[in-house]
């Protein structure tokens, strides 16, 4: 069966609006079971979350520590406040264990942003820029290089001082020949 000309322009000009209409709407439905719903905290949880945050505003990292741990006592597995205990370990330099929150967090919301700058600017403190620099790009790929978190982390990876290489031959000692 041979189409013509016109039945091909048919086809398109009666299928195209269809089609843009479906795309649209799967478009639309996938973007929605990426957004993560609400968390609901209690009186109690919500009470311990703002000491929390009170006590890192005023610079009292072990406290928020201290308290974050008790609100996620009550809700385990809550995203919020991984990324809280996140942030408050990465303020008590302890780099290592806020990469664990922030992984801990990607695992259960691997899209989330807060999570990924935050991952990226601890390996960015540690020392791991190239690593920091593929959450950066993750990042870009998923709001955009005019995002709040893109932005503070490509400042984060700017603000580290870059690592001089060292070759063999510039660490050559040179010989020297004494008599005994």
């Amino acid at each position: 069966m041979s189409l013509s000309r016109n039945s091909v322009k048919e086809l398109l000009m009666r299928f195209t609006p269809v089609a843009l209409a479906l795309s649209l709407v799967a478009a639309l439905s996938s973007s929605v079971s990426y957004s993560a719903p609400r968390e609901k905290f209690d009186e109690q949880t919500k009470a311990l979350l703002a000491l929390g945050d009170s006590d890192l505003k005023a610079g009292r990292v072990n406290e928020a520590i201290g308290a974050y741990e008790a609100a996620l006592v009550r809700q385990p597995g809550s995203v919020t406040i991984v990324l809280r205990m996140a942030e408050a370990t990465r303020a008590n330099g302890m780099q290592g264990k806020a990469l664990h929150y922030y992984r801990k967090a990607l695992a259960e919301d691997p899209r989330n942003v807060t999570a990924i700058a935050g991952e990226g600017a601890a390996l960015a403190e540690k020392g791991a820029v190239e690593k920091a620099r593929l959450n950066l790009t993750r990042l870009e790929g998923i709001c955009g290089s005019n995002c709040d978190a893109t932005r503070e982390l490509a400042e984060v990876i700017d603000s580290r001082p870059t690592q001089q290489l060292v070759t063999a031959e510039a660490a050559k000692p040179e010989l020297e020949v004494s008599e005994n």
